[in-house]
Formats: structure tokens, sequence, C-alpha cells
């Protein structure tokens, strides 16, 4: 008996080494919350991992300087929730409407201490499951066949406690400083723990290494107090309105800018930071020298012994000595806790600061590993806002709707439609989804066609990088064709060296609709599902494969895609010519005529009037059609009087006893409203 016990709780104390969960989330920033709170929504098994006290540590130290640069745009004219969200960058999906960033701040840019409020009431009031003050600090695999992906994941705390993960969702974040190592890089200063009082820089000369917001927010913060300040970094300055991208330079920071065109002093250069050195004279100057005048000789030599550019070319731009050199390089992953097992790579060439993962966002490494939030830029990055709040919070929603169907079977979220709905439907998303508007040409809605193009089923903001995988990764199917939703840019309208307000810039005509510059959607159809090679092989530059047909919308000053003939009609006859159908509405006696007179009637006929349903006739609606010049103005009984319940036999009885019907061709859209 007593051998017995010792082994049962031998037993006990293996099985409590490691405590289990279905979903292991580390980081309980932005996109570990927003991936909390869907996986809390669906009913799963999951636990958080934050190593402070409280939610979105980084926004209690980072930006320096306080100023959050997304925007919380609190008025839009419209009070559509999701078209708001286009102009949202701050707040979380959720359903809880007082979970909107736009309670907590009326500033257009926020400060940062608003956002960990924020983030902590998240937490806290929708009871995410998180686990604070415990840092993962080692990941290893152990390969199992029962496990979801044939192996678990095993994560060590900092007190040695073990867990144990079907599914890992990696939500760290980017907080590495990125340090350049040369010759005199021990007298830099690094953003993360630089002053950020500006009376520490009164009357000095600075030198900044960076051109990231974060190196023009500090310099925008000492502008006003400083002899001058240098920016050097190896590539040009990029300005995220002539970029589209909202991490380039934006203009809240860009104050050095003015003072370096209208010379006051202030300046920006390029070079390779790497070829720098950096020399400290015996009153504590630092100079600045080309790494390759020290190869020769000792590192810590004397000013009065090392060789200065300038004394080679006395107008050496760098040549005035400075009195602080602050490093503001950005951040990169950390790599560190994880096992070689999980193999966790760094990207290539830009990239290489991010770890290499799929456009499904799941590590090409490791099957069940996902990467969240900034961390998981590197599938858009200098594209779109996938580094963002109010990128990721859409590509965090679309990694879990991957996971419902892989792992408990929930195909993806759609709703069926008529085909007479098509226009309808793809009208209404490109007016107010804020996924597409956000994560442009990262998301897009799915159309797939069902039922001889009699139907569809609408799929909403799906990564097109994995479109090849639509039919494994949503449990959709698509036999019969689909058509692709997604938002787009110009071309060749974004980029550093690009003049973005040049004269004639936007396209106003339909015609011309495929040279819109501004973001715009497109729409493209597909007789069947694209395959990964088609993936691999597109044309630069395109999010998806060269369609059977493509569709542009015309860009629109205010956003606003609902002009009848100019957004409308375009579209709706793109759809027609694709599906060889009529897609146009009809009233009652058109139906009836055609009847009489077609082979075939169109969708709406045969789904409405044949089917006894549709919008019942009467003498207001008669005289709006005769003034539109839908129909002749011919007398016609008062459907208002007495007719049977169903309303029908009234109406045909009428149209029999005319010995003519002259009902003109329907040349242009009718709005269902209006019929």
């Amino acid at each position: 008996l007593g051998l017995a016990l010792y082994a049962g709780s031998l037993c006990t104390a293996g099985t409590a080494a490691f405590l289990y969960h279905d979903y292991c989330v580390i980081g309980a920033g932005p996109s570990g919350l927003q991936a909390a709170y869907f996986l809390q929504q669906a009913g799963r098994d999951y636990i958080v991992f934050e190593r402070s006290h409280a939610p979105g540590s980084f926004f209690a130290l980072y930006p320096r300087h306080r100023k959050l640069i997304s925007i919380n745009k609190r008025y839009t004219g419209k009070s559509n929730s999701e078209f708001n969200l286009r102009h949202d960058w701050n707040s979380l999906l959720s359903h809880n409407r007082r979970l909107l960033f736009q309670h907590y701040s009326h500033d257009f840019f926020p400060d940062a201490d608003t956002m960990v409020r924020y983030l902590e009431d998240f937490a806290s009031q929708l009871e995410l499951r998180i686990q604070y003050n415990t840092a993962i600090v080692h990941v290893m695999l152990e390969r199992d066949e029962r496990a979801w992906n044939g192996h678990y994941f095993l994560l060590t705390d900092q007190d040695r406690q073990n867990y144990k993960c079907s599914s890992l969702l990696v939500a760290t974040g980017m907080w590495v400083p990125n340090v350049v190592n040369f010759p005199g890089s021990e007298y830099v200063e690094g953003y993360e723990t630089v002053s950020i009082n500006p009376e520490d820089f009164a009357g000095q000369t600075v030198l900044i290494l960076g051109r990231g917001n974060s190196a023009f927010e500090t310099a925008e913060n000492i502008l006003g107090v400083t002899n001058f300040i240098h920016m050097v970094s190896r590539s040009r300055v990029r300005l995220s309105w002539a970029t589209h991208y909202v991490g380039d330079l934006r203009a809240i920071n860009n104050g050095l800018l003015d003072t370096y065109q209208l010379k006051s002093l202030d300046g920006l250069l390029e070079g390779d930071l790497e070829d720098l050195a950096i020399v400290k004279d015996k009153k504590g100057k630092l100079h600045i020298t080309l790494r390759f005048y020290l190869e020769d000789r000792n590192t810590s030599a004397s000013i009065d012994s090392v060789t200065l550019p300038q004394d080679e070319l006395d107008n050496f731009a760098t040549r005035a000595p400075y009195d602080r050199v602050i490093r503001c390089l950005g951040w990169k992953f950390d790599f560190s806790i994880y096992n070689r097992s999980l193999r966790m790579m760094p990207g290539k060439g830009n990239k290489k600061k991010y770890p290499q993962i799929k456009p499904s966002y799941e590590s090409r490494g490791t099957r069940g590993l996902f990467v969240l939030g900034t961390a998981s830029h590197s599938v858009d990055f200098r594209m779109s806002a996938g580094g963002f709040i109010h990128g990721f919070r859409y590509t965090t929603r679309a990694v879990h709707r991957l996971l419902e169907n892989r792992h408990h079977g929930v195909p993806w979220p759609s709703t069926a439609h008529p085909i007479t709905q098509l226009t309808n439907s793809i009208i209404k998303r490109v007016n107010e989804a804020s996924g597409l508007y956000q994560m442009f040409s990262v998301l897009a809605d799915i159309i797939l066609l069902r039922d001889f193009f009699t139907a569809f089923e609408y799929l909403e903001e799906y990564p097109v990088g994995v479109l090849a995988e639509l039919e494994t990764q949503t449990g959709r199917k698509a036999p019969n064709g689909l058509f692709v939703v997604i938002m787009e840019y110009g071309r060749n309208f974004s980029g550093a060296d690009k003049d973005v307000f040049y004269y004639n810039r936007a396209v106003g005509e339909a015609q011309h609709a495929w040279q819109s510059n501004f973001l715009h959607p497109v729409i493209y159809y597909y007789k069947r599902l694209p395959t990964e090679r088609e993936m691999r092989v597109r044309p630069p530059d395109w999010p998806l494969p060269r369609p059977d047909a493509v569709h542009h919308i015309v860009e629109d000053f205010l956003t606003d895609w609902t002009a009848p003939n100019a957004h409308i009609l375009p579209l709706r006859r793109f759809l027609e010519n694709c599906l060889s159908t009529d897609l146009r509405n009809f009233f009652a006696e058109s139906c009836f005529l055609f009847a009489f007179t077609r082979q075939k009637l169109p969708p709406f006929c045969q789904l409405g009037y044949v089917g006894m349903q549709g919008l019942l006739g009467s003498q207001g609606l008669r005289r709006r059609a005769v003034e539109a010049g839908l129909l002749e103005d011919y007398a016609l009984t008062d459907f208002s009087g007495d007719r049977t319940p169903d309303g029908h036999e009234g109406s045909q009885d009428q149209l029999l006893r005319d010995h003519e019907i002259p009902v003109r061709p329907l040349q242009h859209l009718v709005n269902a409203k209006d019929e």
C-alpha cells in the first residue's frame, strides 16, 4: 500500500509539472488582448502570459515623449460603427461599445498613458484570463502524435514553472532595441534611456542616428533648445503621405525637415552607420570619423593621433564636434527564448528584424505557432497597416478564424444571399468595411458562387496570401468560381520619391477607373480557385494572380462609392458580364411581360415575381416610376383598393384586361429602395 501511494504521488507530481492549456498567448499587449478576447468569446481554453504587472507594458515606456501617432478621430459625420473604425486607430475589437478609445481621450493624437489605461480596462472589464508577472524564458517542442499539430509547446517561466500548450500565439511585439556596433559606439545614448527633458540639451549640438518616427520624435522634443541637430541614416527620409505607409515619417514629427530645408542649421545626411566611428576628445566632445581611419590604429588612441575626415576634406559635413549622439534605430523581435526545435528564424533583408511567417501568420518552421501583432508585420511590411493596432486587430481575428476551422471544425463565418443581392452586398462592404480599408492589399472579401450563379456565399476579410488554400483554411468550397473584393492604391502612386500632390493626381471618370491612384475597391473574378503556383508567380506588386476579369471602382474624393452612374452601374455591368446574367431589378409588370416574351427570366423575376414575392405596386410607386421614365404613363387600377390577400391576383387581372402593356426597356439600374 505504501509503495502504491508513493507511485501515485509521483504520477501526480509529474502531471502537475506541466500546466496544460489548449492555447497559450505570450504577451498581453494589444494583439495579445485581442487574441484573448476572440478565444474567450469562442469558449476556448487559453491563458495569456505577461511579464509585467499590467497589460500594455510597452506603452508604459514608449513612445518616450508620450505622444502617439495613431489618430483618434471622434467625429466622421456618420453613425455607422464599422465605418467609424476606419478612422479609429486605437480601439480593439469587442462587443462592448464602451471600450472604444474615443471614450478615453479627446485628443487627435492621444497620450500613451491613456493607451495604458485603455488596455487595462479592456483586460479587466472583459475578464480576460491573463497571468501577470510571468516571463516566459524558454519555449521548446515535445513530439506527440496525439497533439493537434503533432507536437506540444513546452513553456518555462522565470520561476521554472512549466506549461504545455497545443497551439502557441506569440504576441510579444518588437521590444529589443536595434544596436549598431562601431568604434566609439559606447559613447552613444539609446532612445530607451535618453533624457526627455529638453533643458538637458540646452545649448548642445546633437547627432541622431536613425530616421524613423522615434528619431524625429526625439528631435522634435529638443528642436528649440539645441545649437543644431544632425540626423544620419543609411536611407533617405520616407514621408508617410508619399509612401502611404503609416510607419514612415508622420507630419506630427517632421519639424526638423522645415529647419533643414529653410537653412536653420539642422540637417539630414545619408550614410552607412557601420562605416562610422566616434572619437572623444579631452573636453568630452564627440568627433565623427570613418572606421577605416582607425583600422590600423588603437581605437583608444587620443584625438590628436587619429585622422579625421576633415584633415583630408576640409568641408566634411560632420566636421563640427557633437555633445551627444543618440541612437534611435527602432526595435527587433526577441528570438532568444525559442529553442532550436521551433526553427524560429529571422527574415531576410529589411525583414530580418521579424520572424519568418507565412501569409497565414503561421511560423514557416513550426506548425501551430502563430505570430500576432507588430511582430507579424513581415507579411505586409512597408505596404499596409499590419504592424499597428488598426491593422493587426483584423489580422488577429483572421488567425482566430483559421484556428477555429482547423482545430474545432468551425467554418469561416459567411452569409448566403440570392445572386440579385450581389451588387448591393459589394457596395455595402466597400463603403463601410474597416478591415478591408485598413488592411488594403492584404485582407479581402471572398464571394463564392453557388447553384449555377443563382446564389453566393460571402466571406469577410480573408488573407489573400493564402487564397489558394481557401477551401482547407475556411471549410468552404469554391467549385463554381469566385470574386475577390480588395482595396488598393494605384500601382505607381506610392514611394519615397513620388510627388503625390501633382496636378491632375485624381481620376474622376468611370472609364478611367483602372488608373485610379488613391485607395479604391478592386474586384477580381476567377472561374476557378487560383493554385499555389499561380500565387507564387503572380506579377510583381500584385496582391493576387492574374484574374479572368478585373474591375476597378473609380476612386472617390469622399471615399463614398455610392454614385449610381460612376460607381454602381459599371460594377453591375462587370458582374453581369462575368456571370452572363441580368442583375437588374424590375417592376412586377416587366417581369410579367418577360414571362411571355423571353425564354429565360432575369434572376430578380425568377426569385421574386415568379416566386410570388417582391414589392407590391401602388399609385405612389407607379408615379415615381413614370417620372423616372421607367414606365409609360397609362391608367392603372389603384392597388390600394380591394384585392386578394396575397396581393397578386388583382394586379394580374388588371394586366390581362389591358389590350396593350407598353413597358419601356430598362436602361438603368433601379435602386431597390426606389422600387
